[in-house]
């Protein structure tokens, strides 16, 4: 079991020499924080400035870490993905945006990638961010109870039809739906209504999944209320267990408003929770199902040994091991390589429009210590791999 996240030649399988050598060149740029700082900023200003930079954006940082522009576009890398046994999430990854035409149109994309999945095993779950569907002022004032005027009443109860119509057609469809996690102080509002979701749809199987951030330090708590609710409801819990993608956010909001930060003291205290997440709902697994997304190989090792020790299959559909694309190869690959059940997220949308989300993906490579010269030196062991098979 230890030495399952170091088979390079089953983790780039699908990569063709030049895929691997645009990996390295991506990963050697991302892992110079100074870099990246610049290169974010530039792209910004090109894309502002209407510069032609996107060609030049898709053939390389996009194409790594994204299916394609539209969900026709992904099919290919889906196709390609399943062939190793590694299922897709079609994940429509445009942030940002504040209009109600804008909302709309992504509760219909949201709509077309469930019954994408409806249509294709390789495409398990359906995903949405809850800010897809609303503005995220609007989220922050009803998590903090405040008092919402007729106009603000009549947009909230828009998000709730919209929450509602998604989760309905994944429950109609049999297709779970993940739904991602924000900031802590916009996420009291997400969590009540992904409840009523959950009651309303959980009934038989766990078809909505909440997103829950370990690096918080009262998710624990917050898993343990779930539970009690689920056994005084009568419905299944799913539970996407991260470790959290705010953390320099948390800190600066908690310091300029005086509160104490929501996130934990330490990089350890985060892991110790997260893994003890894990152990919590493997312990009520009659009534949980986990989608466990990390790039963590020790809590991947946490979860397998639980497994094992409770003889429950590999393919047990009510766990599921998820990476994002582009990233942990050896994770990803390996597991299904061994008969786990394994999704890849796979974000698509305009280059423009998801410019936003690549940029928070190579700050975040950047500050996770390790992620990324692993990746690097993962490569460089199917690089030097690679040439000893040609000489």
């Amino acid at each position: 079991m230890e030495g399952l996240f170091k088979n390079t030649e089953v983790a780039f399988a699908l990569k063709s020499d030049t895929e691997l050598e645009r990996a390295y060149f991506l990963f050697k740029l991302i892992a110079n924080e100074p870099l990246v700082r610049i290169g974010t900023a530039v792209t910004r200003f090109a894309l502002k400035a209407h510069l032609p930079v996107e060609g030049l954006i898709r053939s390389t940082v996009f194409d790594h870490f994204c299916g394609g522009v539209n969900e026709e576009d992904c099919l290919k890398v889906v196709d390609k993905m399943f062939t190793k046994g590694v299922s897709s999430v079609l994940d429509f990854s445009v942030e940002g945006k504040e209009e109600e035409e804008q909302f709309e149109a992504a509760t219909k994309m949201i709509l077309r990638t469930v019954l994408f999945g409806k249509e294709k095993l390789a495409i398990p779950f359906a995903v949405f961010k809850p800010t897809g569907l609303g503005r995220f002022l609007l989220f922050e004032k009803v998590s903090a109870n405040e008092k919402l005027d007729m106009k603000e009443q009549e947009e909230w109860s828009r998000v709730v039809a919209r929450f509602d119509l998604i989760c309905k057609t994944g429950f109609e469809n049999q297709v779970p739906l993940l739904i991602d996690a924000e900031e802590s102080w916009m996420q009291n509002a997400v969590d009540a209504l992904v409840l009523e979701m959950m009651r309303k749809y959980n009934k038989k199987i766990a078809i909505v999944y909440n997103t829950v951030q370990m690096y918080r330090w009262d998710r624990l708590g917050y898993l343990g209320k779930l539970k009690q609710h689920s056994e005084k409801d009568s419905f299944f819990v799913g539970i996407k267990l991260v470790r959290g993608a705010y953390l320099e956010k948390e800190h600066e909001r908690a310091v300029e408003f005086g509160y104490p930060s929501p996130i934990c003291s330490s990089k350890s205290e985060t892991d110790k929770n997260y893994n003890t997440a894990i152990t919590f709902i493997l312990d009520n697994l009659d009534s949980f199902s986990l989608f466990l997304g990390t790039h963590n190989e020790e809590s991947c090792f946490h979860l397998l040994e639980l497994m094992k020790k409770r003889d429950i299959e590999s393919n047990d559909f009510k766990i599921w091991f998820g990476q994002l694309y582009g990233m942990s190869d050896n994770i990803s690959y390996n597991l299904a390589a061994n008969g786990y059940n394994v999704a890849k997220y796979l974000p698509f949308g305009p280059v423009k429009d998801v410019m936003p989300y690549l940029i928070r993906r190579a700050e975040e490579n950047t500050s996770v210590a390790g992620q990324t010269n692993r990746e690097l030196e993962l490569i460089k062991l199917e690089r030097k791999r690679r040439e000893q098979n040609r000489a």
